[in-house]
This record gives C-alpha cells, sequence and structure tokens, in this order.
C-alpha cells in the first residue's frame, strides 16, 4: 500500500507539474508577445505611415528579416540580389525577396574579429562578358588580419575560379577601421578603402598599406601611375594617405570621381573627393577629439599639403554607405548624395551644388536599425541594409 500511495503521490505531483507548466508556458509566450509586439509594431507602422521629407513623401517597406549584420549589397544582371552578411556569409536574395536559406559556399576564410568580416560585393562593370564579383574582407595572415580584395566566379550556388588580388600589409591584431568598400571608375580601375586598423600613426606612412585607398586593376596588377609608384620605400598600389576609416564610396555620375566618407573620432566625420597622392590628414589635422576626454589630435584642423574635407560633421554621426541618387522614382532628389549614419540610425540626404554640400535633411533616424548600406537600386528606389543580428533589406517607396 505504501508503494501505491508512493505513485499515487507522485502521479499527483506530476500531474501538478505539468499544469504549472503548461500554465508558465503560456505566461512566458504572453510576456514574450508584450515585449516584441512594439518592436512589431513599430516596423508594421513604418510600412503604413508615410514620411514627408522636404521634397517627397515616402514609405520604408521591409523586404527581407533575418540577415546577421547585413553590409553590402549587389545586384545580378537577372534581378537576383547577392547579400554580404559580416561574418563571413554571401546570402541570395531572389527577385520576389525571397532569402535563400543556403548561403554561397566557395568563399574566403573571413576573420570576422571584433568590426572585421566581410564587407562589400561589387560585380565588375562588365560582368555581362566576363562573369567577375569582387569582394572584400578581412583575412588572417602573418602578424594577426587585415582587409583583402579577391574576385570569383558564381556558378550556380558556389564561387570558383578564386583570386586574391591584394592584401593589406602589414597586418595586425586589433579589430579596428577596415574600411571595406571596393568602387570601380569608368577607366575600369577598382578602388579598394582601408582604414588605420586602430593605429592612427600608419595613416601617414607610405611603407603602410593602411589608412589609405588602394588602386588597381581589374586583375590586381598595379597601375603605373600610381602616385606612389617607384618611390623608394612606397607601398606601390597606394593612391592616397591619410584616411582614417572609409566605410563609403560612389562615382560621382556626372564627374566619374570617387566620393568617399569616413568616420572621424569623437566628431569630424568627413565627405572627400579622392585624388590621386592627396594626403587627407588624419591624424595630424581632424575635426575630431579623443574619446571621453575631448583632447585635441595632432596639429588643429589646417596644415598646408594636407585635404579639407569637402564637408563634415560635428558630432558625428557614424556614415556607413553610400549612393548618389539618379532614379525616376524620386524625381526632386536627383543628384542628391544619400549617406546612412549608424548613430541615430538615420538616412541623410545632401543636396549638392558642384562639389559643396547646400542643403542637409535627415530621415528616418530611429525607424528601422543602424543603417550599414545605401544603395540606389537598377529599378529607381532606394534600398537599404540595417546592421544587426536580425537585419532587414528595406526600400523606400514613393506614398501614394
Amino acid at each position: 500500500m505504501s508503494r501505491i500511495r508512493n505513485t499515487s503521490s507522485s502521479t499527483s505531483t506530476w500531474a501538478y507539474l505539468m499544469q504549472v507548466g503548461v500554465k508558465f508556458r503560456k505566461w512566458s509566450a504572453l510576456v514574450c508577445l508584450c515585449l516584441t509586439m512594439p518592436a512589431a509594431m513599430d516596423a508594421a507602422a513604418a510600412e503604413t505611415k508615410p514620411f514627408q521629407s522636404e521634397k517627397h513623401a515616402f514609405r520604408v517597406v521591409t523586404l527581407v528579416e533575418g540577415l546577421q549584420n547585413p553590409w553590402s549589397i549587389a545586384w545580378l544582371p537577372d534581378g537576383r540580389m547577392l547579400v554580404t552578411e559580416r561574418q563571413g556569409r554571401l546570402r541570395i536574395v531572389s527577385k520576389d525577396f525571397k532569402l535563400d536559406p543556403k548561403p554561397v559556399e566557395g568563399l574566403p576564410q573571413v576573420a570576422a574579429v571584433g568590426q572585421g568580416g566581410l564587407f562589400d560585393v561589387v560585380l565588375h562593370p562588365r560582368y555581362a562578358e566576363n562573369g567577375w564579383i569582387y569582394l572584400a574582407y578581412s583575412g588572417a595572415g602573418s602578424g594577426g588580419h587585415g582587409t583583402e580584395l579577391m574576385r570569383a566566379r558564381l556558378e550556380g550556388h558556389r564561387l570558383t575560379q578564386q583570386q586574391v588580388l591584394f592584401r593589406l600589409e602589414p597586418k595586425s591584431s586589433t579589430g579596428f577601421h577596415f574600411g571595406g568598400r571596393v568602387a570601380f571608375d569608368r577607366q575600369g580601375y577598382v578602388y579598394l578603402t582601408l582604414g588605420d586598423r586602430g593605429d592612427k600613426d600608419r595613416a601617414q606612412r607610405l611603407d603602410d598599406h593602411a589608412g589609405s585607398v588602394i588602386r588597381l586593376h581589374d586583375d590586381g596588377r598595379v597601375p603605373k601611375d600610381n602616385p606612389f609608384v617607384g618611390r623608394a620605400g612606397a607601398k606601390p598600389e597606394k593612391f592616397t594617405l591619410g584616411n582614417r576609416n572609409i566605410q563609403g564610396a560612389a562615382l560621382h555620375p556626372q564627374t566619374g570621381e570617387l566620393w568617399t566618407h569616413e568616420h572621424g573620432p569623437q566628431g569630424g566625420d568627413e565627405i572627400n573627393v579622392i585624388r590621386a597622392g592627396r594626403n587627407y590628414g588624419w591624424p595630424v589635422i581632424t575635426y575630431g577629439v579623443n574619446y571621453g576626454t575631448g583632447t585635441r589630435i595632432g596639429e588643429g584642423t589646417h596644415k598646408p599639403g594636407m585635404e579639407q574635407p569637402l564637408y563634415k560633421w560635428v558630432p558625428s554621426i557614424a556614415p556607413s554607405g553610400m549612393a548618389f541618387y539618379a532614379g525616376d522614382k524620386f524625381p526632386n532628389w536627383r543628384g542628391n548624395l544619400l549617406v546612412g549614419a549608424l548613430r541615430d540610425e538615420m538616412l541623410v540626404r545632401l543636396e549638392l551644388d558642384g562639389e559643396k554640400v547646400t542643403r542637409e535633411e535627415r530621415l528616418i533616424k530611429n525607424t528601422i536599425g543602424r543603417i550599414r548600406d545605401v544603395r540606389a537600386g537598377p529599378d529607381g528606389y532606394i534600398y537599404l541594409l540595417t546592421d544587426e543580428r536580425g537585419g532587414v533589406l528595406a526600400r523606400l517607396e514613393p506614398a501614394k
């Protein structure tokens, strides 16, 4: 009888615990729903509520969710999109915005350390003829890791014929300031932006790749007219020096010149026009100050022989991603420069008169997340990526 009572008691206890468990799960689900509802409601509101800018009304529509720290977008000729994720994955998004669950195979070994990882993806201007896709990423090597550039061809779901075209030297173990944007000019040269790797003095050294823009032929050869070719001890791939951390690059639609923006320290984010052999000043001159202390960096804001920024932000907006707009969906924005911002999670619209910014407008602040990339799509819409563990691909569409 004792054994039967014990069994009965155990059964009763188990039944009681099951009831408690069911109630707990229901309560937990309710709590989770309550916690997630505001974010979901905010996202839904962003898609239904039109935003009124100075020149256009528009909506922000989320197209793809569940991306892991996405960094860059590129369009294939058939309408599919390539999206990089910083941890080292290349994803494919279909024409109807379905995310392929299987990442592309055949990528290089990516050192996702600190701010490092897989960065830009760009198609060769003659992709229809040669099929080359270019990827910037942080790669490991002697002394640590640093930004590298490779090209490959996409066959089915795999990259093939991989060729590493450039490796930053010397590598280091820090996790900061990799740069990582890639752009082609009209002559077919490819440019790769590099950061100072968290060691600011490297940006002024000609024998160091860090803190510069690199210029190469599309197959990785060094152009003979690069500004430091033949100079003793200089890295021949260097096209500029004095850059802190460039994470936005776009070709001007009229002049064909390369425009970039770069992170300042505490203040002093800059927009620059990239020209051969120019010294952009970091860390000798800057409009930023040391983090925390607010003390001066370098020698001030001006010095002969060093470039002044075309435009600057004080305080910083943490710019990332940049595109000139030339589409037909937002005609009153044609010729404007669009810049993403990690800080305040916004899109910045700049009106231009030549190389002068005449007006700045800040849009969708704190609406969809930290904007990492900005692209004007081939369809005339404006596309954004948010740098979150649950990042999204979103699109600006005119409000009807």
